[in-house]
């Protein structure tokens, strides 16, 4: 089993910037990478960006240019730089495991951390 467990949440004003971290333990060595996922209230799950322990990276549309994601492989951590945060970058923002590179399904969701963005 894998545990995920994220940080690095808050309240910030619009325009501002946040760094979230993502700490994989456990059976961390059967995992291909990490997904970043948010879900705003009445809203879905999406998902944000993900980082494969070999370092290839892939983001949603609508955070390009904005955010940045990066991992260190000795420590199984995954880090969002989140710049010019908007309003609609309110949501709950977990991380996920991914164990099959072929396959787009992500498991052992952790319990998230609040980003609220305000005017």
């Amino acid at each position: 089993q894998v545990q995920m467990i994220e940080s690095g949440g808050g309240l910030v004003q619009a325009g501002d910037s946040l760094r979230l971290s993502c700490a994989a333990s456990g059976r961390t060595v059967n995992t291909y990478g990490v997904g970043w996922f948010r879900q705003a209230p009445g809203k879905e799950r999406e998902f944000v960006a993900s980082f494969t322990w070999s370092g290839l990276t892939y983001y949603a549309d609508f955070v390009k240019g904005r955010f940045t994601i990066s991992g260190d492989n000795a420590k199984k951590t995954v880090f969002l730089q989140m710049n010019n945060l908007k309003l609609e970058d309110t949501a709950v923002y977990s991380c996920a495991a991914k164990f099959d590179p072929y396959i787009g399904r992500y498991d052992y969701f952790g319990r998230g951390t609040q980003v609220t963005v305000s005017s």
